[in-house]
């Protein structure tokens, strides 16, 4: 076998340029393979490192307009058309998030109430979104200050005029300069800069471009309304999620006075669930991209196959010689078969690389653009690469292999 293999070997490298040509497509279609699993890696372990910036024990909750009928179709229906509705939900209070801090399985919690004004610190003036937070925020997400403080719960209480600012925010806004101590203008109100975040990426929902105020005074000075968007709970006991979420829409229904469960106006959400969500729809987008890579590796397949016949029409009399000197068609069949694998091995190998490269340019890209994006090319994508690339090698080569194995000596020696 090891003679055959050096054979097969030889007989490649006669003609490099025709053996580059015919592992082309293998390649390609191997480091399509390779970059869609690292990018898929790496964007997994983004997304993990942006959820983790809520705090991996966490659930949300988060207003929502309930249906018109009991069907649930039209409770699903609410759900997606939410986002472009003009209803607001004022039914969820601070004083619900106080009633379900008070859980066995709930360690804290925070509610969050937006709205939009202009921001202005001397000539520079921008048009900005603020977020009114609980001071529970600082202790529930992970999210660290490049400078200055956290605001207090007596300055939430009392409605100060205080805010943290977004890394982008503070670099339009103030330049180099430090922000911390100084005062900006958010629609008629003055706010001294307390603190500044540290940027946080283009995945974290916009963050860099927010401006954190209290609760307390986005409620009373700038909206003049008690309600909230959504609200962040911190679990003690993650294992506990499911029957945490149970136990707050029991108190969310119960407050606000539900029978039906249809008719929340409210969506309890774990991060299990939001994952779930996200694979889901991932899981999709790396099907339709490896089905793509496929047609390449197919294609390159059919060449090889097609390259195969031509080198067993090239090789005809040779294989004649070597049967008539007693060569068996087990010996034939193999060495065809090996040279079909080699090439598709080899392109493999090739398209490993080449796809680690392009996995690489694109942590670099996306790095670029401030997202923290880990070059990952797993272990079992380098294994299904070389799996695939003898399964092709196999498959297409064994037919040419069969024709060149069955050739009748004599009329192969006469072949010219």
């Amino acid at each position: 076998m090891y003679k055959i293999f050096q054979q097969s070997l030889k007989a490649l490298k006669t003609n490099p340029g025709r053996t580059v040509l015919t592992t082309l497509g293998i390649v390609i279609g191997i480091a399509a393979v390779i970059m869609v699993f690292s990018a898929g890696a790496g964007f997994r372990g983004l997304i993990n490192e942006q959820l983790e910036v809520y705090g991996t024990d966490t659930l949300f909750i988060e207003t929502r307009v309930p249906p018109t009928t009991k069907s649930r179709e039209n409770a699903m229906s609410s759900d997606i058309s939410r986002a472009m509705s003009t209803v607001q939900i004022t039914s969820f209070k601070v004083s619900d998030l106080e009633a379900i801090k008070k859980l066995n399985n709930v360690l804290g919690a925070y509610g969050i109430i937006t709205g939009q004004t202009v921001a202005s610190y001397r000539n520079n003036i921008k048009s900005i979104i603020y977020y009114g937070v609980g001071v529970d925020m600082f202790s529930i997400n992970n999210n660290t200050l490049k400078n200055g403080r956290t605001f207090t719960a007596s300055e939430d209480v009392g409605a100060a005029q205080v805010a943290i600012l977004g890394h982008n925010i503070a670099k339009d806004l103030f330049g180099q300069d430090d922000p911390v101590g100084k005062l900006i203008k958010m629609g008629n109100l003055n706010f001294q800069v307390i603190g500044v975040y540290n940027p946080q990426g283009v995945l974290s929902g916009g963050a860099d471009d927010i401006i954190y105020i209290p609760i307390g005074t986005a409620h009373k000075k700038m909206l003049g309304v008690n309600h909230l968007l959504i609200g962040v709970v911190q679990l003690k006991d993650i294992k506990l999620a499911e029957a945490t979420a149970e136990d707050i829409r029991q108190v969310m229904r119960q407050r606000h006075q539900i029978k039906d469960p249809v008719k929340d106006d409210f969506k309890v959400t774990t991060q299990e669930e939001a994952m779930n969500i996200f694979n889901t729809i991932f899981n999709g987008i790396t099907v339709l991209l490896i089905s793509i890579a496929a047609v390449s590796l197919v294609v390159g397949g059919v060449g090889i196959m097609n390259i195969m016949y031509v080198i067993v029409t090239e090789r005809t009399a040779e294989i004649g010689l070597k049967k008539a000197l007693g060569a068996r068609n087990s010996d034939i069949l193999n060495e065809f078969l090996i040279e079909a694998v080699l090439v598709t091995v080899i392109g493999g190998v090739l398209g490993i690389i080449l796809g680690g490269i392009l996995g690489w340019i694109v942590s670099l890209v996306a790095g670029y653009f401030g997202l923290s994006w880990p070059l990952i090319i797993p272990l079992y994508s380098i294994i299904i690469a070389v799996g695939v690339s003898a399964f092709i090698g196999i498959s297409f080569g064994v037919l040419p292999a069969k024709a060149a194995a069955n050739m009748d000596p004599i009329e192969a020696l006469r072949y010219e």
